[in-house]
């Protein structure tokens, strides 16, 4: 009698099971780069639907404006020096927008300068410090002011700014540059970006700087139209805990530091763009009660805003990015320029210095202090 021998592992079986391995790896990497084609093919849609509207707008003719976009809380507490110093200008050549909360309306009662009535958004978000939602708002901003045609540039502008020159010579300043203010730079703090990010935001396109820009209408068409980047900050781009309770998976990232630069980054539109601000902010570094350093704006008070603090922000004219070794000297149309055209932040004690001082620019004080009684 002969004994059957047990079942053991052949060689076909063993064919078999390396079959099916190698077909698994194959469906995963058909499946990564089918996303990553997906992921590029976004992007490059999103490029090419605003370059078509750039082309369009190259068919406008007429007196070209900028519009001033107001980021508020919720009124203007400066409204007073911006109407003095709209008050200077042709109605032709400027717009006014402003995000403010919901619900808020710009009109007599809220408003000294009948330039600002009616002047919010109709559709507007609550914003949070430190989280997309601000972010959101400027998107907002943008796509609002670019509904009109004659809106060739857009400045971002925050409730506390003031204007450090005319309107006419602002006006000149950034209608003879053909770039974007856009301030950008490397950002070394391995605790903002979030590898999630990847491979949607790859870390060496990762950029910081100051959320007050001023774009060209290519360039924010780029940001409204974006699909693809902002909902990756939305999602993995957020403020971090409270001080005192750490959390290691958390990312201390603060979107409207980040959002634009690394948006034109990610377009290929560094070289383009004037990597600096318009707005001049003088930060702080102070120590909490745990020893940890912070970075904050100082507020210009009354006694600070003296003609020699406005005269030393005017004469800056160069700007030196540490992590770079990159010294940005400041120029328009390849004409050497001073840097910047606004500064915040100012309270309104400050503001109303300036005023009475004239030393921002031309502008009527005793008209503008005689609406203020």
């Amino acid at each position: 009698m002969t004994k059957k021998r047990p079942p053991s592992f052949s060689v076909r079986y063993n064919f078999w099971l390396l079959s099916k391995l190698v077909i698994s790896l194959l469906l995963l990497f058909c499946f990564f780069t089918f996303i990553g084609l997906h992921l590029q093919s976004r992007q490059q849609y999103s490029i090419a639907h605003a370059l078509r509207f750039r082309r369009l707008d190259e068919h406008f003719v007429g007196i070209p404006k900028i519009a001033f976009l107001f980021l508020a809380r919720k009124n203007l507490p400066l409204d007073f020096i911006w109407g003095s110093f709209f008050e200077n200008a042709g109605g032709a050549n400027f717009s006014i927008y402003v995000h403010s909360e919901p619900g808020f309306v710009f009109d007599k009662s809220t408003t000294r300068s009948p330039f600002f009535y009616g002047r919010q958004l109709s559709a507007s978000v609550k914003v949070m410090w430190g989280e997309s939602s601000m972010i959101e708002a400027e998107r907002l901003l943008l796509g609002t002011a670019l509904r009109d045609p004659a809106n060739q540039r857009f400045i971002l502008l925050s409730d506390s700014c003031v204007p450090l020159y005319n309107f006419s010579y602002i006006y000149n300043y950034v209608m003879s540059s053909p770039r974007s203010f856009v301030d950008s730079f490397l950002d070394t703090n391995s605790g903002r970006y979030n590898p999630k990010m990847s491979p949607v935001i790859p870390k060496d396109k990762w950029r910081k700087g100051s959320q007050w820009i001023t774009l060209v209408r290519r360039d924010a068409w780029i940001v409204v139209d974006d699909d693809l980047i902002f909902p990756a900050f939305k999602r993995f781009c957020k403020r971090g805990p409270p001080k005192g309770k750490p959390n290691l998976e958390q990312h201390d990232c603060i979107p409207d530091e980040h959002y634009v630069q690394t948006l034109v980054s990610m377009n290929e539109l560094e070289g383009e763009v004037e990597r600096r601000t318009l707005t001049y902010t003088l930060w702080n570094q102070s120590t909490t009660n745990m020893e940890e350093k912070a970075w904050h704006p100082v507020t210009f008070n009354f006694s600070n805003a003296n003609p020699q603090q406005i005269r030393k922000i005017k004469e800056i004219n160069k700007i030196y990015y540490e992590t770079e070794y990159r010294t940005e000297w400041c120029q328009t149309n390849s004409t050497f320029v001073s840097c910047f055209l606004f500064a915040r932040k100012f309270s309104r004690g400050a503001a109303m210095r300036l005023l009475t001082q004239g030393l921002v620019g031309s502008f009527d004080a005793p008209a503008v202090l005689n609406d203020l009684l």
